[in-house]
């Protein structure tokens, strides 16, 4: 199949395209640069945001993949951009060229009135694609985890770094994720591009098992090597500092991410195994490669 891939150049990207190749499929990116490293992927420039060159980047296509995200506000790029003005470009383009086959990474925990604007714009993308009058499918990922990955590789791995004698908790740490590996969601992905019976449906893609927020920061501790004791800070406290230091280019983590973090993020596995065949790869297994075990020094 000829599969478009609309922010196939960022972490989840790079791995959809290697394994759609794997997979015997035809592999376009594009992407504001319009490069990329993978020999047999066809890059192009375009910028869904914007609207610019999406249309001649569908030509010839027989399905397009929107996977445009961003966790963070910067230099322009908003939520509304990303998560809905893309969207809107993407599915005009796609019917303009007369591509039938819409998949959507969404995001575990989208809807609306959640507070977070992250949640609200994916929600508000995810009507565009199910009135699109397209052959759409809706994939909605966990916490993905994987070498390279932003928030155990980075954030967590962040957190335990730091030169403090201790690691900063939120609260209890109380919140539950259920993450799932990057490989079983670009398999997800490929598979609904051959599976009829996930037209017009919408999925949780989740991990095999939930943890806590406090298990995920001591899993990532002990892997490194960690010593470091946890420190409770208090919500109310965070209340008070996160809508302070959000603004901030510096600050650790923002308003909308706080909000999101308290939500926790999990769902019921039971019907995403129904419709894929995935590995389930564990966090453990993974999780010394995330970090590259390396060990911390003087922790």
């Amino acid at each position: 199949m000829k599969v478009l891939l609309i922010g196939g150049s960022g972490y989840v990207g790079s791995h959809m395209a290697q394994h759609l190749l794997a997979q015997g499929h035809q592999v376009t990116v594009a992407s504001r640069r319009g490069e990329g490293p993978l020999e047999g992927v066809r890059y192009v420039v375009a910028d869904a945001a914007k609207n610019e060159g999406l249309l001649e980047a569908a030509q010839g296509q027989e399905a397009l993949i929107y996977l445009v995200g961003i966790i963070r506000e910067r230099d322009g790029q908003t939520f509304r951009l990303a998560h809905v003005e893309g969207v809107r470009h993407s599915l005009a383009a796609a019917k303009a060229a007369g591509i039938p086959r819409f998949v959507h990474m969404s995001a575990l925990g989208a809807a609306r009135g959640t507070g977070s604007r992250y949640y609200e714009t994916k929600a508000e993308a995810e009507e565009l694609v199910q009135t699109s009058g397209l052959d759409w499918t809706i994939l909605r990922p966990s916490l993905i985890f994987g070498r390279g990955d932003e928030f155990f590789g980075g954030v967590l791995k962040g957190l335990v770094s730091a030169p403090l004698p201790f690691i900063p908790l939120i609260g209890d740490g109380s919140f539950v994720f259920r993450p799932i590996w990057v490989g079983d969601v670009v398999m997800a992905f490929e598979q609904a591009l051959k599976r009829p019976g996930t037209i017009h449906r919408s999925y949780n893609l989740v991990g095999p098992k939930e943890y806590t927020f406090r298990e995920l920061l001591l899993l990532v501790r002990d892997t490194l090597g960690s010593r470091k004791p946890l420190l409770p800070i208090p919500l109310a406290l965070m209340d008070l500092v996160v809508p302070l230091i959000s603004p901030l280019p510096f600050s650790p983590i923002t308003l909308d991410q706080y909000r999101q973090l308290k939500m926790g993020n999990t769902a019921d596995p039971v019907y995403m195994r129904n419709a894929f065949s995935l590995e389930e790869r564990s966090l453990e297994a993974e999780l010394p490669n995330i970090l590259s075990t390396k060990r911390l020094v003087g922790a």
